[in-house]
C-alpha cells in the first residue's frame, strides 16, 4: 500500500512538473507577443509608418554625396545670381556662369535629358522632352500654371496660387511672386579644395601637377604650391583650417578629460582597495562617491558644468574627468584587490618601505589593467567628446551640429562624419599600437 502511494505521489510530481514546463513554454511566447503589441501602441509604429516620406529620404542620400548649383532671379528686380548651395562664398561673378546656364535678356537653363527651362520676363517656361512645354507666369497677385493640352497634372508637379513646384532627374524648380529659382543636382563635393575666386579653381589634376612642378607662379609674392595650400587651408566653403582645428580640439578634450580622470582615481584607487584601505569606512565612502561619479552620465555632467563654468572646450574636458573618475576608480580598485600578495611580502622582506613595496611589488602587476582601460577609455571618448563638442560649442562636433540645424548642406554633415569615423579609426589604432608596445613590450 506504502509502495503504492510512493508510486501515485511520484507520478504526479513529475506530471505537475510537466505541466508546469508546459505552460511556461506558452506563457512566454505570449509575454513577448504581448509586448511587441504594447510597443506598437505606445510609439505609434503605424502613425510613423503613414508619415514616412521614403522621397524625402532619398533627396536627403542624395545631398550626402551631391551638391546643387542654385540659378535664381529676383521677380522684383530682375538680377540673377548662380550660385553653388546658395551661398554667397559660392556665387558666380556678376556676368558669368557655368556652361549649361546662358545669360542675356532671355537666359536659359540646359538641363540633364535635353530639359531646358527659360527665363521669361514674367515666368519662365519649361520644356520636357517627355511630357512637352510648360508654362509658368505670376498673373496679378497669383502664380498659374499651363500644361500641354489634354494632358493631366502629372505626380512630379506641385501646384497652388502662391506657388509652382516642378521636379526631374537631377534638377528642381520652384517659383513664388518673389523668385524663380532652379536647383540642378552634380555628383561630388564642388569647390572642396578651391572656391570660385582661386586662380586654381577649375583646373584639372594634370594642370595642377604642372602648376605645382614647373609652370610659371600665377602668384608673384608665392610659389604656386604655397598659393595651393594656403588657398586649400582658407577655402571658405568648406573651412579646412577650422575644421582641423575643430578636430584637434576634440582630440585634446578626449585627452585631458581621460588622463586627468586616471591621474585622480589611481591614488585614491588604493583608498578603496580592501587589501589597502586604513579603514574601512573611508573605503565605503570612497566606493559609494565612485559609483555617484560614474553613474551620471556624462551628457548630465556636461549641462551642469556648463550652466556654472560657461561653453567651452574645457567644460567638455571636466565632464569627462568627472564620469571617468568614477569608472577608473572602481576598476583601478578592484584590480589592486586582486594582485599576488606573495610578490608585495618579497619586496617587503628586503627591507623595503611602504612606497618602496607599491612602486615595485603593486604597480608592475596593476599596470597592464590601467594602461588598458585608459588606453579603451581614450578612444570611445573621442567619440563622446564629440557629442558632447556640440552641446559646450566646442570641437568637431559643433561643426557638425551647426551643418545637421541649416539643412541644405548635408555634404558638410557626411564630410564631418567621415571625419570623426577616421579619428576613431585612428585613436583606434594608436590605441592597440601603444598596447602591444607597452604591455607586452
Amino acid at each position: 500500500m506504502s509502495m503504492t502511494a510512493t508510486t501515485a505521489d511520484l507520478r504526479a510530481t513529475v506530471t505537475r512538473s510537466f505541466a508546469r514546463r508546459k505552460a511556461m513554454a506558452l506563457a512566454v511566447p505570449v509575454a513577448i507577443l504581448a509586448y511587441l503589441a504594447y510597443v506598437f501602441v505606445a510609439f505609434d509604429i503605424a502613425g510613423i509608418a503613414s508619415r514616412m516620406r521614403p522621397d524625402n529620404a532619398a533627396v536627403l542620400l542624395s545631398d550626402f554625396w551631391s551638391y546643387k548649383t542654385h540659378v535664381t532671379r529676383d521677380n522684383r528686380t530682375g538680377a540673377m545670381s548662380v550660385a553653388i548651395e546658395g551661398e554667397r562664398k559660392g556665387t558666380w561673378p556678376t556676368g558669368t556662369a557655368p556652361d549649361w546656364v546662358t545669360l542675356g535678356e532671355t537666359p536659359r537653363v540646359a538641363l540633364p535629358g535635353s530639359d531646358t527651362i527659360t527665363f521669361v520676363p514674367d515666368g519662365a517656361v519649361i520644356e520636357r522632352a517627355d511630357f512637352g512645354r510648360i508654362e509658368v507666369h505670376s498673373t496679378g497677385r497669383a502664380i498659374t500654371l499651363t500644361l500641354p493640352e489634354g494632358a493631366a497634372m502629372p505626380e512630379w508637379i506641385s501646384a497652388s496660387n502662391t506657388r509652382v513646384n516642378l521636379s526631374g532627374e537631377g534638377w528642381r524648380f520652384s517659383m513664388t511672386k518673389a523668385r524663380t529659382e532652379v536647383f540642378r543636382y552634380f555628383p561630388g563635393w564642388e569647390l572642396f579644395f578651391f572656391t570660385l575666386d582661386s586662380p586654381f579653381h577649375g583646373k584639372s589634376l594634370g594642370e595642377i601637377v604642372a602648376l605645382a612642378l614647373w609652370d610659371p607662379r600665377l602668384d608673384p609674392a608665392h610659389s604656386n604650391i604655397a598659393a595651393m595650400a594656403r588657398d586649400f587651408w582658407s577655402n571658405a566653403m568648406w573651412r579646412h583650417g577650422e575644421v582641423v582645428w575643430a578636430l584637434g580640439e576634440t582630440a585634446l578634450m578626449a585627452f585631458l578629460g581621460t588622463m586627468g580622470a586616471g591621474l585622480i582615481a589611481f591614488p585614491l584607487a588604493f583608498f578603496a582597495a580592501s587589501n589597502f584601505a586604513p579603514a574601512r569606512v573611508l573605503r565605503l565612502g570612497l566606493r559609494r562617491l565612485f559609483d555617484f561619479m560614474r553613474g551620471v552620465d556624462g551628457l548630465i555632467w556636461t549641462v551642469i558644468l556648463s550652466r556654472a563654468f560657461g561653453p567651452g572646450p574645457l567644460t567638455g574636458s571636466l565632464a569627462i574627468l568627472l564620469t571617468d573618475t568614477g569608472s577608473f576608480g572602481k576598476t583601478f580598485s578592484e584590480a589592486l584587490e586582486n594582485i599576488d600578495a606573495k610578490q608585495v611580502e618579497g619586496i617587503q622582506s628586503t627591507g623595503a618601505n611602504g612606497l618602496q613595496r607599491a612602486r615595485f611589488g603593486v604597480i608592475p602587476q596593476v599596470a597592464p589593467v590601467i594602461l588598458s582601460q585608459l588606453l579603451y577609455y581614450l578612444e570611445s571618448n573621442t567619440r563622446s567628446a564629440t557629442v558632447i563638442g556640440a552641446l559646450v560649442g566646442g570641437g568637431i562636433g559643433l561643426l557638425l551640429t551647426q551643418a545637421i540645424i541649416t539643412q541644405k548642406d548635408w555634404e558638410e554633415v557626411s564630410y564631418y562624419i567621415i571625419l570623426i569615423i577616421a579619428m576613431v579609426m585612428l585613436m583606434d589604432s594608436l590605441s592597440g599600437w601603444l598596447r602591444r608596445k607597452i604591455i607586452k613590450g
